[in-house]
Protein backbone atom coordinates (compact mmCIF):
# COMPACT_ATOMS: atom_id res chain seq x y z
CA UNK A 1 0.00 0.00 0.00
CA UNK A 2 0.91 3.80 -0.65
CA UNK A 3 1.11 5.93 2.12
CA UNK A 4 -2.73 7.02 2.88
CA UNK A 5 -3.93 4.02 1.55
CA UNK A 6 -5.75 0.99 3.23
CA UNK A 7 -9.05 0.42 4.90
CA UNK A 8 -9.67 0.08 8.98
CA UNK A 9 -11.28 -3.10 10.41
CA UNK A 10 -11.83 -3.16 13.83
CA UNK A 11 -13.85 -5.06 16.80
CA UNK A 12 -15.42 -3.93 19.53
CA UNK A 13 -16.46 -5.34 23.41
CA UNK A 14 -18.43 -3.04 25.35
CA UNK A 15 -21.82 -3.21 27.79
CA UNK A 16 -23.86 -3.14 24.76
CA UNK A 17 -23.34 -6.61 23.98
CA UNK A 18 -21.03 -7.98 26.98
CA UNK A 19 -21.71 -8.26 30.65
CA UNK A 20 -18.80 -6.61 33.64
CA UNK A 21 -17.17 -10.16 33.71
CA UNK A 22 -16.37 -10.21 30.09
CA UNK A 23 -15.41 -6.98 29.31
CA UNK A 24 -12.63 -7.91 32.52
CA UNK A 25 -11.88 -9.88 31.05
CA UNK A 26 -11.44 -8.71 27.27
CA UNK A 27 -9.21 -6.29 28.99
CA UNK A 28 -6.42 -8.37 30.22
CA UNK A 29 -3.62 -6.66 27.93
CA UNK A 30 -2.87 -2.83 27.77
CA UNK A 31 -3.18 -1.04 25.02
CA UNK A 32 0.33 -0.85 23.86
CA UNK A 33 0.67 -4.21 24.30
CA UNK A 34 -2.13 -5.06 21.79
CA UNK A 35 -0.69 -2.59 19.58
CA UNK A 36 2.74 -3.78 19.66
CA UNK A 37 0.84 -7.16 18.62
CA UNK A 38 -0.78 -6.57 16.00
CA UNK A 39 2.21 -4.26 14.13
CA UNK A 40 4.16 -6.63 14.28
CA UNK A 41 2.63 -8.42 11.69
CA UNK A 42 3.74 -7.16 8.34
CA UNK A 43 0.25 -6.92 6.89
CA UNK A 44 -0.27 -3.81 9.62
CA UNK A 45 0.03 -0.46 8.97
CA UNK A 46 -1.50 1.29 11.63
CA UNK A 47 -3.43 0.34 14.74
CA UNK A 48 -4.95 2.03 17.78
CA UNK A 49 -6.57 0.57 20.67
CA UNK A 50 -9.45 1.91 23.32
CA UNK A 51 -10.03 0.47 26.55
CA UNK A 52 -12.20 1.82 29.44
CA UNK A 53 -14.50 0.77 31.76
CA UNK A 54 -17.42 -0.23 29.69
CA UNK A 55 -15.52 -1.25 26.05
CA UNK A 56 -12.50 -3.22 24.69
CA UNK A 57 -11.91 -1.85 21.09
CA UNK A 58 -9.08 -2.38 18.29
CA UNK A 59 -8.58 -1.00 15.01
CA UNK A 60 -6.37 -1.97 12.39
CA UNK A 61 -5.50 -0.42 9.12
CA UNK A 62 -4.63 -3.20 6.21
CA UNK A 63 -5.03 -3.86 2.67
CA UNK A 64 -8.21 -5.32 3.01
CA UNK A 65 -11.17 -5.77 5.24
CA UNK A 66 -10.21 -9.83 5.36
CA UNK A 67 -6.57 -8.75 5.87
CA UNK A 68 -7.59 -7.25 9.19
CA UNK A 69 -9.58 -9.22 10.35
CA UNK A 70 -7.24 -12.20 9.94
CA UNK A 71 -4.50 -9.61 11.83
CA UNK A 72 -7.27 -9.09 14.54
CA UNK A 73 -7.55 -12.92 15.03
CA UNK A 74 -4.20 -12.23 16.67
CA UNK A 75 -5.33 -10.12 19.80
CA UNK A 76 -8.88 -11.39 19.99
CA UNK A 77 -9.57 -11.83 24.04
CA UNK A 78 -10.78 -15.22 25.04
CA UNK A 79 -15.07 -14.28 24.83
CA UNK A 80 -18.22 -15.89 23.14
CA UNK A 81 -18.44 -14.61 19.56
CA UNK A 82 -21.74 -13.02 20.42
CA UNK A 83 -19.56 -10.26 22.77
CA UNK A 84 -17.39 -9.25 19.99
CA UNK A 85 -19.27 -6.88 17.13
CA UNK A 86 -16.74 -6.72 14.06
CA UNK A 87 -16.62 -3.49 12.49
CA UNK A 88 -15.60 -2.62 8.33
CA UNK A 89 -14.09 0.63 7.28
CA UNK A 90 -17.58 2.33 7.03
CA UNK A 91 -18.68 0.73 10.43
CA UNK A 92 -15.13 1.23 12.24
CA UNK A 93 -15.86 5.20 11.03
CA UNK A 94 -19.28 5.10 12.07
CA UNK A 95 -18.45 3.90 15.70
CA UNK A 96 -15.65 6.09 16.29
CA UNK A 97 -18.00 8.80 15.63
CA UNK A 98 -20.51 7.33 17.94
CA UNK A 99 -18.10 6.54 20.75
CA UNK A 100 -16.89 10.38 20.32
CA UNK A 101 -20.70 11.19 20.46
CA UNK A 102 -21.52 9.44 23.90
CA UNK A 103 -23.83 7.66 22.01
CA UNK A 104 -22.21 4.36 22.83
CA UNK A 105 -21.51 5.14 26.63
CA UNK A 106 -23.55 3.54 29.32
CA UNK A 107 -24.45 7.06 30.22
CA UNK A 108 -25.83 8.61 26.81
CA UNK A 109 -23.69 11.33 25.93
CA UNK A 110 -21.56 11.16 28.89
CA UNK A 111 -18.25 13.46 28.18
CA UNK A 112 -15.76 11.36 29.66
CA UNK A 113 -15.13 8.95 26.63
CA UNK A 114 -14.30 11.76 24.80
CA UNK A 115 -10.83 12.80 26.74
CA UNK A 116 -10.49 8.78 26.77
CA UNK A 117 -10.63 8.79 22.97
CA UNK A 118 -8.79 11.34 22.60
CA UNK A 119 -5.95 9.61 25.18
CA UNK A 120 -6.13 6.20 22.81
CA UNK A 121 -5.30 8.38 19.97
CA UNK A 122 -2.28 9.46 21.16
CA UNK A 123 -0.71 6.32 22.69
CA UNK A 124 -1.26 5.00 19.44
CA UNK A 125 0.64 8.24 17.72
CA UNK A 126 3.80 8.07 20.11
CA UNK A 127 4.03 4.39 19.52
CA UNK A 128 4.08 5.56 15.69
CA UNK A 129 0.96 3.44 15.05
CA UNK A 130 -0.80 6.18 13.57
CA UNK A 131 -0.62 6.63 9.78
CA UNK A 132 -2.63 8.89 7.08
CA UNK A 133 -6.33 7.03 7.85
CA UNK A 134 -6.35 6.34 11.48
CA UNK A 135 -5.10 9.84 11.47
CA UNK A 136 -8.01 11.32 10.08
CA UNK A 137 -10.29 8.96 11.09
CA UNK A 138 -9.75 9.39 14.82
CA UNK A 139 -9.18 13.13 14.62
CA UNK A 140 -12.70 13.64 12.92
CA UNK A 141 -14.21 11.40 15.21
CA UNK A 142 -13.17 13.89 18.00
CA UNK A 143 -14.19 16.56 16.24
CA UNK A 144 -17.76 15.33 15.36
CA UNK A 145 -17.57 14.79 19.59
CA UNK A 146 -17.08 18.15 20.03
CA UNK A 147 -19.16 19.72 17.88
CA UNK A 148 -22.26 17.26 19.25
CA UNK A 149 -21.46 18.64 23.10
CA UNK A 150 -21.18 22.21 22.34
CA UNK A 151 -24.01 22.60 19.24
CA UNK A 152 -26.60 19.92 21.00
CA UNK A 153 -27.84 19.09 24.35
CA UNK A 154 -26.67 15.44 24.65
CA UNK A 155 -24.15 16.07 27.91
CA UNK A 156 -26.82 17.47 29.93
CA UNK A 157 -28.21 15.87 32.86
CA UNK A 158 -26.12 13.03 34.45
CA UNK A 159 -23.07 12.67 32.10
CA UNK A 160 -20.68 10.38 33.60
CA UNK A 161 -20.44 7.49 35.93
CA UNK A 162 -19.75 8.95 38.81
CA UNK A 163 -22.83 11.51 38.58
CA UNK A 164 -25.22 8.12 37.92
CA UNK A 165 -24.08 6.81 41.12
CA UNK A 166 -24.39 9.69 42.70
CA UNK A 167 -27.77 9.75 41.54
CA UNK A 168 -28.41 6.23 42.35
CA UNK A 169 -27.39 6.55 45.76
CA UNK A 170 -29.99 10.05 46.57
CA UNK A 171 -32.57 7.35 45.19
CA UNK A 172 -31.14 4.38 47.95
CA UNK A 173 -30.38 6.61 50.94
CA UNK A 174 -31.03 9.98 52.75
CA UNK A 175 -27.52 11.90 51.48
CA UNK A 176 -28.25 14.97 54.60
CA UNK A 177 -27.41 12.55 57.21
CA UNK A 178 -25.63 10.26 55.75
CA UNK A 179 -21.45 9.60 56.24
CA UNK A 180 -20.16 8.87 52.19
CA UNK A 181 -16.77 7.73 51.21
CA UNK A 182 -15.09 8.13 48.03
CA UNK A 183 -12.23 5.29 46.65
CA UNK A 184 -10.24 6.43 44.75
CA UNK A 185 -8.89 9.76 42.65
CA UNK A 186 -9.11 9.32 39.27
CA UNK A 187 -11.69 11.22 37.16
CA UNK A 188 -14.90 9.05 38.09
CA UNK A 189 -13.69 9.48 41.79
CA UNK A 190 -13.21 13.16 41.60
CA UNK A 191 -16.78 13.28 39.77
CA UNK A 192 -18.23 11.19 42.33
CA UNK A 193 -17.02 12.68 45.84
CA UNK A 194 -17.99 16.80 43.94
CA UNK A 195 -21.31 15.33 43.72
CA UNK A 196 -21.70 13.89 46.86
CA UNK A 197 -20.07 16.64 48.99
CA UNK A 198 -22.03 19.63 48.95
CA UNK A 199 -25.11 16.75 49.89
CA UNK A 200 -23.87 14.72 52.54
CA UNK A 201 -22.98 14.94 56.39
CA UNK A 202 -19.81 13.52 55.96
CA UNK A 203 -17.56 12.70 53.11
CA UNK A 204 -14.03 10.60 53.18
CA UNK A 205 -11.89 10.42 50.21
CA UNK A 206 -9.66 7.61 50.33
CA UNK A 207 -6.61 7.02 48.22
CA UNK A 208 -3.45 4.94 48.28
CA UNK A 209 -1.66 8.01 48.01
CA UNK A 210 -2.62 10.01 50.63
CA UNK A 211 -1.56 13.15 49.18
CA UNK A 212 -3.49 12.92 46.17
CA UNK A 213 -6.83 12.32 48.06
CA UNK A 214 -5.93 15.57 50.27
CA UNK A 215 -5.49 17.50 46.98
CA UNK A 216 -9.02 16.88 46.40
CA UNK A 217 -10.75 17.29 49.71
CA UNK A 218 -8.73 20.94 50.30
CA UNK A 219 -11.21 21.78 47.33
CA UNK A 220 -14.22 19.98 48.88
CA UNK A 221 -16.00 21.71 52.20
CA UNK A 222 -15.54 19.08 55.36
CA UNK A 223 -14.24 16.21 53.45
CA UNK A 224 -11.22 14.69 55.13
CA UNK A 225 -8.70 12.38 53.18
CA UNK A 226 -7.35 9.21 54.48
CA UNK A 227 -4.92 5.99 53.02
CA UNK A 228 -6.29 2.84 51.56
CA UNK A 229 -4.58 1.45 55.23
CA UNK A 230 -7.41 2.99 56.65
CA UNK A 231 -10.20 1.46 54.35
CA UNK A 232 -11.00 -1.45 56.65
CA UNK A 233 -11.52 0.60 59.71
CA UNK A 234 -13.72 3.26 57.89
CA UNK A 235 -16.05 1.35 55.73
CA UNK A 236 -18.03 0.40 59.02
CA UNK A 237 -18.64 4.28 59.89
CA UNK A 238 -20.09 4.78 56.69
CA UNK A 239 -23.45 4.29 55.12
CA UNK A 240 -22.20 4.95 50.84
CA UNK A 241 -19.34 3.69 49.23
CA UNK A 242 -18.76 4.57 45.83
CA UNK A 243 -15.69 2.67 44.83
CA UNK A 244 -13.08 3.75 41.45
CA UNK A 245 -10.04 2.83 41.30
CA UNK A 246 -7.62 1.49 38.88
CA UNK A 247 -7.11 -1.37 41.29
CA UNK A 248 -6.44 -4.99 39.39
CA UNK A 249 -8.00 -6.62 42.18
CA UNK A 250 -10.62 -5.87 44.35
CA UNK A 251 -9.93 -3.35 47.49
CA UNK A 252 -12.81 -4.38 49.18
CA UNK A 253 -14.11 -7.93 50.37
CA UNK A 254 -16.15 -9.68 53.04
CA UNK A 255 -13.46 -9.28 55.87
CA UNK A 256 -14.01 -5.44 55.32
CA UNK A 257 -17.63 -5.02 55.84
CA UNK A 258 -19.66 -5.52 59.21
CA UNK A 259 -23.46 -6.70 59.53
CA UNK A 260 -25.39 -3.55 60.89
CA UNK A 261 -29.07 -2.86 61.39
CA UNK A 262 -28.18 0.01 59.09
CA UNK A 263 -27.44 -0.99 55.56
CA UNK A 264 -24.45 0.07 53.82
CA UNK A 265 -25.25 0.92 50.09
CA UNK A 266 -21.78 0.05 48.11
CA UNK A 267 -21.68 1.39 44.15
CA UNK A 268 -18.83 -0.20 42.57
CA UNK A 269 -18.05 1.58 39.26
CA UNK A 270 -14.88 0.36 38.57
CA UNK A 271 -13.21 -1.97 35.73
CA UNK A 272 -12.03 -4.25 36.99
CA UNK A 273 -14.02 -4.58 39.89
CA UNK A 274 -12.89 -2.75 43.49
CA UNK A 275 -15.40 -5.17 45.45
CA UNK A 276 -15.67 -8.59 45.36
CA UNK A 277 -18.85 -9.83 44.62
CA UNK A 278 -19.23 -11.90 47.66
CA UNK A 279 -20.02 -8.67 49.55
CA UNK A 280 -23.41 -8.09 48.53
CA UNK A 281 -24.48 -11.53 49.90
CA UNK A 282 -23.19 -10.19 53.67
CA UNK A 283 -26.39 -9.15 55.89
CA UNK A 284 -27.18 -5.31 55.36
CA UNK A 285 -25.20 -4.81 52.30
CA UNK A 286 -26.50 -3.24 49.18
CA UNK A 287 -24.24 -3.37 45.93
CA UNK A 288 -24.22 -2.38 43.07
CA UNK A 289 -22.33 -2.50 39.84
CA UNK A 290 -21.90 -0.91 35.99
CA UNK A 291 -24.91 -3.40 35.30
CA UNK A 292 -26.99 -2.17 38.25
CA UNK A 293 -26.88 1.92 36.61
CA UNK A 294 -28.84 0.79 33.90
CA UNK A 295 -31.99 2.53 35.40
CA UNK A 296 -30.51 5.33 35.73
CA UNK A 297 -28.87 5.77 32.19
CA UNK A 298 -32.03 4.42 30.89
CA UNK A 299 -33.57 7.50 31.94
CA UNK A 300 -31.10 9.83 30.69
CA UNK A 301 -31.51 7.88 27.67
CA UNK A 302 -35.30 9.44 27.62
CA UNK A 303 -34.51 12.77 28.26
CA UNK A 304 -31.79 13.14 25.61
CA UNK A 305 -33.64 11.08 22.55
CA UNK A 306 -33.75 14.39 20.80
CA UNK A 307 -30.65 15.54 21.48
CA UNK A 308 -29.17 11.82 20.07
CA UNK A 309 -30.92 12.31 16.96
CA UNK A 310 -29.18 15.32 16.24
CA UNK A 311 -26.11 14.03 17.00
CA UNK A 312 -27.17 10.93 13.98
CA UNK A 313 -27.83 13.31 11.96
CA UNK A 314 -24.51 14.87 12.39
CA UNK A 315 -22.36 11.52 12.22
CA UNK A 316 -24.73 11.34 8.81
CA UNK A 317 -23.30 14.21 7.49
CA UNK A 318 -19.76 13.27 8.64
CA UNK A 319 -19.33 9.93 7.43
CA UNK A 320 -20.66 10.84 3.91
CA UNK A 321 -17.79 13.31 3.51
CA UNK A 322 -15.00 11.86 5.37
CA UNK A 323 -16.06 8.50 2.80
CA UNK A 324 -15.67 10.78 -0.18
CA UNK A 325 -12.19 12.45 1.31
CA UNK A 326 -11.05 8.69 1.82
CA UNK A 327 -12.16 7.42 -1.40
CA UNK A 328 -10.44 10.77 -3.53
CA UNK A 329 -7.51 10.61 -1.27
CA UNK A 330 -6.88 6.97 -2.39
CA UNK A 331 -7.44 6.95 -6.02
CA UNK A 332 -5.22 10.07 -6.06
CA UNK A 333 -2.28 8.37 -4.29
CA UNK A 334 -2.62 5.12 -6.58
CA UNK A 335 -3.11 7.36 -9.88
CA UNK A 336 0.05 9.43 -8.71
CA UNK A 337 2.14 6.31 -8.32
CA UNK A 338 0.61 5.38 -12.06
CA UNK A 339 2.28 8.67 -13.34
CA UNK A 340 5.27 8.73 -11.74
CA UNK A 341 5.88 4.75 -13.37
CA UNK A 342 4.59 6.25 -16.57
CA UNK A 343 7.12 9.42 -16.07
CA UNK A 344 9.95 7.05 -15.28
CA UNK A 345 9.38 4.84 -18.09
CA UNK A 346 9.16 8.01 -20.44
CA UNK A 347 11.88 9.80 -19.57
CA UNK A 348 14.33 6.40 -20.08
CA UNK A 349 12.87 6.03 -23.77
CA UNK A 350 13.07 9.55 -24.94
CA UNK A 351 16.54 9.70 -23.96
CA UNK A 352 17.26 6.59 -25.85
CA UNK A 353 15.03 8.06 -28.82
CA UNK A 354 16.80 11.61 -29.17
CA UNK A 355 20.41 9.91 -28.36
CA UNK A 356 19.44 7.72 -31.89
CA UNK A 357 17.98 10.49 -33.38
CA UNK A 358 20.83 12.93 -32.82
CA UNK A 359 23.64 10.06 -33.65
CA UNK A 360 21.93 10.75 -37.32
CA UNK A 361 21.30 13.76 -37.71
CA UNK A 362 21.90 16.82 -34.61
CA UNK A 363 18.48 17.67 -33.65
CA UNK A 364 17.23 21.39 -33.32
CA UNK A 365 15.78 22.84 -30.37
CA UNK A 366 12.09 22.83 -31.76
CA UNK A 367 12.71 19.02 -33.05
CA UNK A 368 13.60 18.20 -29.22
CA UNK A 369 10.72 19.71 -28.13
CA UNK A 370 8.50 18.08 -30.50
CA UNK A 371 9.35 14.79 -29.62
CA UNK A 372 8.94 15.61 -25.82
CA UNK A 373 5.59 17.30 -26.55
CA UNK A 374 4.73 13.89 -28.38
CA UNK A 375 5.77 11.82 -25.48
CA UNK A 376 3.60 14.06 -23.13
CA UNK A 377 0.87 13.52 -25.17
CA UNK A 378 1.25 9.62 -25.55
CA UNK A 379 1.67 9.38 -21.59
CA UNK A 380 -1.26 11.52 -21.20
CA UNK A 381 -4.04 10.01 -23.97
CA UNK A 382 -2.89 6.45 -22.62
CA UNK A 383 -3.51 7.21 -19.04
CA UNK A 384 -6.91 9.26 -19.35
CA UNK A 385 -9.01 6.28 -19.33
CA UNK A 386 -7.26 4.45 -16.42
CA UNK A 387 -7.46 7.23 -14.29
CA UNK A 388 -10.85 7.64 -14.41
CA UNK A 389 -11.14 4.08 -13.99
CA UNK A 390 -9.37 4.36 -10.82
CA UNK A 391 -11.40 7.31 -9.62
CA UNK A 392 -14.37 4.91 -10.29
CA UNK A 393 -13.16 2.04 -8.30
CA UNK A 394 -12.25 4.10 -5.34
CA UNK A 395 -16.50 5.19 -5.14
CA UNK A 396 -16.85 1.79 -5.62
CA UNK A 397 -14.13 0.16 -2.86
CA UNK A 398 -13.14 -1.85 -6.18
CA UNK A 399 -9.33 -2.79 -4.51
CA UNK A 400 -8.90 -5.46 -6.87
CA UNK A 401 -8.76 -2.88 -9.47
CA UNK A 402 -6.83 -0.74 -7.46
CA UNK A 403 -4.31 -2.73 -5.94
CA UNK A 404 -3.40 -4.32 -9.75
CA UNK A 405 -3.25 -0.82 -10.85
CA UNK A 406 -0.08 -0.28 -7.93
CA UNK A 407 1.16 -3.56 -9.47
CA UNK A 408 1.30 -2.61 -12.77
CA UNK A 409 2.18 1.24 -12.03
CA UNK A 410 4.37 0.95 -8.78
CA UNK A 411 6.67 -2.72 -8.48
CA UNK A 412 7.60 -1.63 -5.21
CA UNK A 413 5.10 -0.88 -3.84
CA UNK A 414 4.79 -3.89 -1.48
CA UNK A 415 7.98 -3.20 -0.09
CA UNK A 416 6.57 -1.84 3.16
CA UNK A 417 8.70 0.68 5.35
CA UNK A 418 10.15 -0.32 8.39
CA UNK A 419 8.53 0.71 12.15
CA UNK A 420 11.83 3.29 12.60
CA UNK A 421 10.71 4.53 8.44
CA UNK A 422 6.85 5.09 9.14
CA UNK A 423 7.02 8.29 10.64
CA UNK A 424 8.36 10.41 8.16
CA UNK A 425 6.08 9.07 5.67
CA UNK A 426 3.10 9.49 7.73
CA UNK A 427 3.74 12.84 9.42
CA UNK A 428 0.79 14.31 8.28
CA UNK A 429 -2.71 13.04 7.00
CA UNK A 430 -2.87 15.68 3.97
CA UNK A 431 0.04 14.02 2.16
CA UNK A 432 -0.44 15.07 -1.71
CA UNK A 433 0.42 13.36 -4.65
CA UNK A 434 3.27 14.41 -6.80
CA UNK A 435 2.27 13.97 -10.09
CA UNK A 436 1.16 17.52 -11.50
CA UNK A 437 -0.19 16.49 -14.25
CA UNK A 438 -2.85 13.85 -13.16
CA UNK A 439 -4.37 16.73 -11.78
CA UNK A 440 -4.69 15.68 -8.77
CA UNK A 441 -6.11 17.57 -5.45
CA UNK A 442 -6.45 16.72 -2.01
CA UNK A 443 -8.46 18.56 0.85
CA UNK A 444 -7.58 18.72 4.81
CA UNK A 445 -9.96 16.62 7.12
CA UNK A 446 -11.04 19.73 9.17
CA UNK A 447 -12.12 21.40 6.16
CA UNK A 448 -15.47 19.14 6.18
CA UNK A 449 -16.76 20.73 9.10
Amino acid sequence: MTAGTGVITGWSISHSNADIDTIETACSRSDSEIIESVLDQSAVTEAVCIQTCNRVETYVVTDSSATGREALETVRPDVSDAAISELDHEGSLRHLMRVACGLESLVLGEDQILGQLRDAYLTARSMDAVGPVLETGLTKAIHVGERARSETTINEGVVSLGSAAVELANRETELASATAMVVGVGEMGTIAASALAPDVNQLIVANRTTEHAEHLVDALDGARAIGLDSLSDTIADCDIVVSATGSDTPIIDRSMVNASDDPTLLIDIAQPRDIAPTVGSFPGVELYDLDALESITAETTEARRGAARQVEEMIDEAIDRLLTQYKRKQADEVIAAMYEGAERIKQRELQTALSQLDAADELTAEQRETVESLADALVGQLLAAPTKSLRDAAERDDWSTINTALQLFDPGFEERPSRSDRSPQYSSPNTKPTAANAGITGSDASDDD
